[in-house]
Order: structure tokens, then sequence, then C-alpha cells
């Protein structure tokens, strides 16, 4: 036997074992536990929303802070932090290469919905269906770039993502039933478990009338459709009260907005100016952009996204859409035609309608990339039930195989979000002892870098308000006013510290740099101090340490004094 036989027969025994029902059985918990420990390999989250909001708010709400600071997290200082409950939590009580595993196993259970989903549109006793395929399918979700790049971090697309496949396979699952009008509690809980991850990421809210216009596609008469997509609806709302009504409630109570700070040309909310606060950076530009994105974001991720990602699955999905419209529309289906019965027609028919819903709805509400994680995971199935439209059984399985695998190896030339190795602790820093946290305030004047998460490590009754909200309005600043005026004690800025890193036996053209971002930092925030009536004396500035992981971050402590002294 020569060595191609040799590996063409290992590959046969492999395939052989993929196809076993215990092979996926097995795969539904070993697969988990290696996200947990790729999770682990990659490092420490330091993602600049962690630093700036997602590990300050719940430390907040937690610890009455919501109200008493003013945005030191800028606008997504108001955002739900129910969500981020969990990683704040667990660095309280574990270290965190721990709590990395943790979140990377919990990212990892897509793997288990996706499974499950493919398992329901391609069930394993239907003829040339083995286990191989729920196994491969949603493996290959998994390896998006977009998925790996976030893999144990706290941004919440990953956790999500596990809502809205949730609710997804319970109405692919049920679809059957919901034709006869049977099942309502299936469809009730598929858009509870809906509503609760649009309530913990609001940017999950395209995927739930997505999932509820596809409901239209069950057999059956006008009125049992209409009851499906109703009852999800109704379920929708309910699962948004559990998960974020409590906040928006706060939000309501506190500055007259429950989305507050946007959307406020609507709710009108006195704290901020009232504008209704959208990004548009990541948005198409006109119409031929939108036409041609998915061919755009390819070729150029940085147009949806911070950071370069693969979006190589998006002009084949997309092509594909198109190929199978075209083929609908030039070559109807004749009565009598053999094919998949009726209700797996129209279920599959539904999720490629969902789909669609939430890419176009995508489309034109964000525009960023990863806010697309359940259709990326999805990727792989969609491509592979659109290849069994487009090309012959035969070769249908490996077109979309191939195109599947180009997918990910452009995937893994992707970056990621920024890491750093670990430590005992995520997150720690020095702080001074303040004398009568109740009397004192810290002020922050820079958005850059990030420095919500410092305020964590200091007394809860001590206030941090940021001088550079950008949506402060005329009672915003009366209340910062007031608070100078109630508050005796020291006044501190707060300001990021660049010569941390100099060593004094570099040259001086080396060290200058790091003299001129502090020179121009202090600069900035004498400006913005001055605007409010306040000084600050750089050379009384102290420099503490802080550490995200093992990397270390330096800041100063300023004491703050009237512009004017007083008589």
């Amino acid at each position: 036997m020569n060595v191609t036989q040799r590996w063409r027969l290992k590959a046969e025994r492999a395939v052989w074992r993929l196809d076993q029902a215990q092979t996926l059985r097995m795969a539904m918990w070993l697969v988990p536990l290696f996200f947990g420990l790729l999770a682990l390999s990659m490092g420490q989250d330091n993602n600049w929303d962690l630093r700036n909001y997602h590990y300050y708010n719940p430390f907040a709400w937690l610890n009455g802070k919501v109200g008493l600071d003013l945005a030191p997290g800028q606008m997504q200082t108001y955002f739900n932090p129910t969500i981020d409950v969990l990683y704040y939590g667990l660095s309280k009580f574990a270290p965190a290469p721990l709590i990395g595993f943790i979140m990377g196993l919990l990212h990892g259970l897509n793997f288990l919905v996706l499974a499950a989903i493919v398992r329901t549109i391609l069930p394993l006793d239907a003829p040339g269906r083995t286990a191989r395929l729920p196994i491969c399918l949603a493996f290959a979700g998994m390896l998006s770039a977009n998925f790996i790049a976030q893999l144990g971090n706290t941004m919440g697309d990953n956790l999500t993502a596990l809502f809205v496949l949730g609710a997804l396979l319970l109405v692919l699952r049920h679809w059957p039933a919901f034709a006869r009008g049977d099942r309502a509690s299936a469809l009730l809980l598929s858009g509870f478990v809906m509503g609760a991850g649009v309530g913990l990421k609001l940017t999950n809210s395209i995927y739930a009338p997505a999932l509820c216009m596809a409901l239209l596609l069950v057999p059956g008469t006008v009125l049992v459709r209409l009851r499906a997509a109703f009852l999800f609806g109704i379920s929708v709302l309910a699962g948004i009260a559990l998960t974020g009504g409590h906040w928006y409630w706060k939000m309501w109570t506190l500055f007259g907005n429950p989305l507050f700070p946007q959307f406020n040309n609507i709710f009108h909310g006195p704290m901020a100016v009232e504008v209704g606060v959208a990004d548009l950076r990541f948005l198409p530009h006109d119409l031929v952009e939108r036409i041609s994105w998915p061919f755009i974001i390819a070729v150029s991720p940085g147009r949806v996204s911070e950071m370069w990602l693969s979006m190589l699955s998006w002009p084949f999905l997309y092509s594909a859409y198109i190929a199978i419209i075209c083929f609908a529309l030039l070559r109807p289906r004749r009565p009598g035609a053999a094919g998949m019965a009726e209700p797996d027609q129209s279920r599959d028919n539904a999720l490629l309608l969902f789909a669609a819903l939430a890419y176009l709805t995508w489309l034109n509400l964000f525009g960023i990339a990863r806010y697309l994680m359940p259709l990326e995971l999805l990727a792989p199935l969609l491509l592979w039930l659109m290849a069994q439209r487009l090309f012959p059984s035969m070769v249908a399985g490996k077109i979309a195989g191939v195109v599947v695998l180009l997918i990910i190896a452009f995937s893994f030339q992707s970056t990621n979000w920024r890491r750093t190795d670990w430590s005992a602790q995520p997150l720690s820093a020095e702080v001074p002892v303040i004398a009568d946290p109740r009397q004192s305030m810290v002020l922050t004047a820079q958005n850059q870098p990030p420095m919500a998460w410092l305020a964590t490590f200091y007394p809860r009754d001590l206030a941090f308000v940021s001088l550079v909200f950008g949506l402060e309005s005329p009672v915003f600043n009366q209340r910062f006013r007031d608070m100078m005026a109630e508050r005796k004690g020291p006044v501190y800025v707060m300001l990021s510290d660049n010569r941390a890193g100099v060593d004094n036996r570099m040259s001086p053209a080396r060290k200058q740099p790091a003299f001129d971002a502090n020179a121009e930092t202090d600069s900035d925030a004498a400006h913005v101090l001055a605007a409010r009536g306040l000084r600050f004396v750089p050379a009384a500035c102290v420099q503490y340490r802080a550490r995200v992981g093992d990397d270390s971050v330096y800041y100063r402590l300023c004491p703050v004094l009237p512009l004017v002294p007083a008589a």
C-alpha cells in the first residue's frame, strides 16, 4: 500500500467516524470545551468597550452610582448593564484565566444550537443525510472571523447570539405544528427567548421582526399565519420586559428617556441635547453601495468594522440569493413536480427569508459587522441549503463545501479585538486614599483612552463626571455646577500618562513623542476645564498604575482649582 492509499484509507475512516451518531453526541460536549480552551489561549480581553463601559456599567448599577456619576463612559454609560453583570461578578470571585475559559465555553454553546438547527432543517433520517452534516456545518459557522474575534470577550454579540439562534431553533423545530395551528406554547417561548436577547443587547432588534415576518410563511390560512406572528410578537415584548424593562424604567425615572441618551429627539430627556444619536459611519452612502454592499465589505471590511475582519461569506450568500430569486421567476415550479413536502419547503423558505430580512434591516439601520453575528454563524448552513436548490444534488454539497472552506481560510487571516497576557486579576488599579469621598469629585476631560473602568476601584460615594460627554444639555451643565457647589472636598481631574514607558536611558529623540502626547493631553484638558471656569496644575499631578491583564496603564490625578481664585 503506497502513501496515497494509506492517506485515503485514513480519510475514509475519519469520514466514517464523523457519520456516527455517537460522534455527534460527543461533539456536543467537546466543541464548547474546545472554544473555552481557545479563548484561554487567546489571552485577556482588553477591548475598548470593556474599559469604557462593560466593566463600569454593572459596577455603577450594583453600587447605586447610576445618576450619581455623570457619563464617565460617555453615552454608553447608560446602556443596559444586565448582560455585563456576568463578567463583572466573575471578576470578583474567579481568577482571570478561569473567567476567560468560562466566557469562551458559554460562547461555544452556540455550536449546540447550530447543530440542532441543522438537524432540524436536514433531518438525519432523510436519505443521504449523515451525522457529519450537523457537525461540519455548525463547526464551520463557529469559525467565522467575527465569532473568533470576540471569543471569550465582553462585547456580547457571541453571547446574545444564543438567544437569537435559540428562538430560531424553536420556530423551525415546531414548524409543522404551527401549520396545524398547534403548539402556541412553542411560539410564545420562541418570542420570549428572542425578546430576552433584544433586551440584553438592543442591536439584536433586527432579528425579532425578521423572524416574525418569516412566520407569515407558515402553511395554512391567513388566520393561522397572522396568529403565529401575533403570538410571537407579543412574547417578544415580554422577553424585552424581563431583561431590559427594569433598565428602561430606571432611565425613564432618572432622565425622562427609557433609551437615554438615544432617541432623545423623541423622548426629550432634559439631561441631553435633543438628537437621535445614530452612528452613521458604517452605513452605505448611496443606492449603488447598498446594492453592491456584500462585495464592497468583502474587499474592504473596514467599511463595517474598526477591525479588519473577513466578510467573504457575504458575496457568496448574496449571489446565491439572487440566483434563487431569478430561478424562481424564470422557472416556476410545475404542479406535481417532485420535491420536498410543503411544510419542509416552507420551513426552508422561512429560514432564508429570516436571514434576508435581518440583513436588509441591518444594512439600513446599523451597518456594523459584529451585529451580524447570528447570520455569520448560520452562513454555512444557508450556503449548503441554497446550493441544493441551485445545483444537482450530486455536486451541490461539494460546491458548498469548497466555498465554506475558502471562507474559513480567509477568516484565519483576520485580526481580532485587543488582547493581552493573563494575570491573576482581569483588571486592577492603584488608587489614592480619598479622605471624604462624599465631598469629593473626579472629572474626566478626554475621550481617549477610555477611563470609566478606573472608577470601579474608587469609593462608591466618590462622584465621577465626564466633561466631554458631547451630548450635555443646559440641565446637565447645571447638575454639574450643583454637584460642585454641594461637594466641599477636593476635586481632581483624571488624565492619561504617556510618559510611563519612558526610560531614562532613552535618547531625547525617543522620549520626545511621549512628552509631546502628554503636553497635548494637558492642553486639551486645560481648554475643557477653562470652559467650566476651572484649571489644574500639571506639576501637582500624581501618577498611578493600573492593569488590564498583564498590560500596564498609567494615569494621573491632578487637583482642580477655580480658574480665578476667590478673593
